[in-house]
């Protein structure tokens, strides 16, 4: 974890010299410009130096890690947080002895978390991070439970012929339905409503909505 402020007469001869204190690659690191500085008057009267804060990509994720325990801390609940980073996503999985705790009903609480993280994370960060957070396996639980009531509600549209509204769900599970139910045949689907309250309408292919 390595961080520095350095100046120079542009903003990129500020993030070079930062990356050669480091030893990093561009790609390795977040960049914070702190002033843009001022070319002066014929270069010379008024000048201003550009200053940037460069990070290790890694005390941004670790900052997010910390984030994470001290909230959870806060709820009483004993937790480890693992993370890892490939490239801009971001993903935290926490262990814990409470972790329905963690969870909560379909994830509510578990999804609060994530979002949390991801705003505390972004906003410390100038480059945009995709934060994932899981609970032990959770997540790869949940998705096999969408997928096979995706298929349950699919049927059962075609076999009644009738339109069902699956629960309010967050976009990244909403996906998981859309992906399934893009291949049934005799049905389309569409999202409605607003956050928290969008949801998915499943419906017969040929359903007319006056008959």
């Amino acid at each position: 974890m390595k961080k520095v402020t350095t100046r120079g007469a542009t903003v990129e001869e500020a993030i070079q010299s930062a990356l050669l204190k480091l030893e990093i690659s561009r790609d390795e690191c977040d960049i914070h410009v702190i002033d843009e500085g001022k070319k002066g008057f014929l270069g010379i009267f008024g000048h201003k130096p550009a200053v940037v804060e460069v990070s290790t990509k890694d005390l941004i994720i670790e900052f997010g890690a910390d984030y994470l325990r001290e909230i959870i801390q806060k709820m009483d609940i004993g937790v480890e947080v693992i993370h890892e980073a490939k490239g801009r996503d971001v993903y935290y999985d926490l262990k814990s002895e409470d972790v329905a705790l963690l969870i909560g009903k379909h994830g509510q609480t578990l999804n609060a978390l994530e979002k949390l993280v991801g705003l505390a994370v972004n906003h410390k960060s100038k480059t945009s991070y995709f934060v994932t957070l899981d609970a032990m396996g959770y997540r790869e639980r949940r998705k096999v439970n969408l997928q096979a009531r995706a298929h349950e509600m699919a049927d059962k549209v075609v076999r009644e012929q009738k339109t069902f509204a699956l629960e309010p769900m967050p976009a990244s599970e909403r996906k998981i339905i859309h992906k399934v139910l893009q291949h049934k045949a005799g049905i389309t689907s569409y999202s409605e409503g607003k956050t928290p309250h969008r949801h998915i309408i499943i419906k017969p292919e040929a359903f007319n909505e006056e008959a």
